[in-house]
């Protein structure tokens, strides 16, 4: 299927039902697949062709998706900025993956001013987001408002997205109609719903990234899509009673605090069927508290750009074992592989698949895997092997066929000729009541190689000293896995997305001494 199918298929089923909507305003599947179609004759009239990189720069707001829909309608590859990033971020994207238009919120229309000027071949269109008319979106004149004339192939490529981030300057990796189809088909697989059963997915999270694909599930059911503006958890709480959400994605960070907040508030969740966690590790006690208050509505996505949102998943009903929450080791996996990928554990040396309970690198295969890194044949080469896609996260599968998930190869600690996986680290410190998040890094240390180091940011008004959280650990893990300096930060570097950027974390103790290993 062409991406677009999936929201044409709402379309054609409920036309009057509303597809995208905020506490201001609506608009029904008929108004926007209408929208999405003068969208994309205005850009064909530009000169689009396939696959040509058209970027969306604009806040959380229906009009902004509905611009990706008219994108992929016209054949071209959506390029996702995200107005949270600095201006410079995402004008360094817009070289790097030759974007020829940008279609933006006016209240981002400096940060366009400067890109205009930086790169004069590239074109801007404004979109007025606080208006569900094209009045003031005077670049789409008089387009028809009818489906385009355009041929679709599998393999076209409709999204040019950045990776994290967190290791490096981003690769901009292309999705096509295929590999967005299978996460599409993943989602439904996992987000079960009866026939005529409401369906209200909440997007709290940057469209820009994975929040804004899984609302392509909800809309190939006909149902609603509602949208606010950034991941405050009092303006998710009053989302989620106001609208009956059933679905939404969150990064842990959020998760942690809408626990917070839950502590203080009272909150209409009722309706709420699956609350989506993934993008980084999730703290095994928090999990626990959040099945707790919320009940068995938390469903883990493991998965990258590369592989987006479907490697594997951990059904709601698989964090209970016989009514009860499941032991740690059920709790701290990913849940086991989606139906239409397959998956191996192998040793990062040989490249050989390894036994059950073995940690190695995870790889990956079929049509859910992206095409390449644009324009970086080298960087392709080293990641998709005999079609295999390495994800460069190590872990392992267990006897049952769950995966675990250890760190990132690029995360390990090496410390006195043992391997020290920040992970294992970071659950333990998670424990701690006063702690809200933290990350665990390698600094230098002449003697050890690296020295284990926890850089830990604390809950309001709680307290707690280093040698409490060494104690901890050293308890828990040993002498080689525990911190030898703890640091304390009013707040952890994150992501425009919500990822703790452990390479700013790290860099901060490398910065002075002339090596990086």
């Amino acid at each position: 299927m062409a991406v677009i199918d999936f929201f044409d298929k709402g379309w054609a089923s409920a036309p009057t039902a509303v597809a995208y909507r905020t506490v201001d305003e609506a608009w029904t599947y008929d108004d926007a697949g209408r929208m999405s179609c003068r969208i994309a004759h205005a850009l064909l009239r530009e000169g689009i062709t396939k696959e040509t990189p058209v970027a969306v720069l604009s806040p959380n707001a229906p009009l902004a998706w509905i611009c990706v829909l008219g994108i992929w309608r016209s054949g071209a590859a959506w390029v996702p900025l995200n107005p949270g990033s600095p201006a410079a971020d995402n004008a360094a994207l817009i070289e790097r993956f030759d974007v020829e238009l940008i279609l933006y919120d006016t209240s981002l229309a400096d940060d366009v001013a400067a890109i205009e000027a930086a790169y004069p071949r590239v074109r801007a269109f404004a979109l007025d987001t606080s208006t569900d008319t094209a009045v003031s979106n005077s670049w789409i004149g008089d387009a028809p408002d009818t489906p385009v004339d355009v041929v679709y192939n599998l393999n076209d490529v409709v999204a040019l997205m950045p990776t994290g981030g967190t290791t490096g300057f981003p690769k901009g990796v292309m999705n096509t109609h295929r590999s967005l189809s299978v996460m599409v088909v993943h989602q439904m697989l996992a987000l079960s719903y009866d026939d005529g059963e409401p369906i209200v997915n909440l997007v709290a999270a940057p469209m820009t990234h994975t929040a804004g694909l899984l609302t392509l599930q909800t809309t190939a059911r006909g149902g609603t899509v509602a949208i606010i503006e950034r991941a405050a958890p009092d303006l998710i709480l009053d989302a989620i009673s106001e609208f009956g959400v059933t679905d939404l994605f969150l990064p842990p960070t959020v998760v942690y605090r809408l626990l917070d907040v839950l502590e203080h508030r009272d909150a209409d969740t009722s309706s709420l069927r699956y609350l989506l966690y993934g993008a980084a590790p999730m703290s095994v006690d928090k999990l626990r508290a959040g099945v707790n208050r919320l009940g068995s509505v938390f469903l883990q996505l493991y998965g990258q750009v590369e592989a987006p949102a479907g490697i594997a998943f951990l059904r709601p009903s698989e964090h209970l074992v016989g009514g009860e929450l499941a032991p740690d080791d059920r709790l701290s996996s990913c849940g086991r592989p989606y139906p239409l990928v397959s998956l191996r554990v192998v040793d990062p040396i040989t490249d050989l698949p390894v036994a059950p309970g073995t940690t190695g690198e995870i790889c990956v295969r079929g049509d859910l895997v992206m095409k390449g890194y644009y324009k970086d044949p080298e960087k392709t080469a080293e990641a998709i092997v005999d079609g295999w896609l390495h994800t460069g996260d190590l872990g392992h599968l267990d006897e049952t066929g769950y995966l675990h998930l250890t760190d990132r190869r690029k995360d390990l600690i090496i410390t006195g000729g043992f391997n020290v996986y920040p992970n294992e680290v970071e659950q333990v410190i998670w424990t701690h009541p006063s702690v809200e998040d933290c990350a665990v890094v390698g600094a230098p240390d002449d003697d050890w190689g690296e020295r284990v180091t926890a850089v830990v940011e604390l809950k309001p008004n709680h307290t707690v000293d280093a040698e409490e959280l060494i104690a901890l650990c050293r308890q828990k893990l040993g002498g080689v896995r525990t911190p030898k300096r703890v640091f304390f930060v009013d707040s952890l570097p994150r992501s425009v997305n919500g990822k703790v950027l452990k390479k700013d974390v790290r860099a901060q103790f490398w910065a002075d001494s002339g090596r990086a290993i």
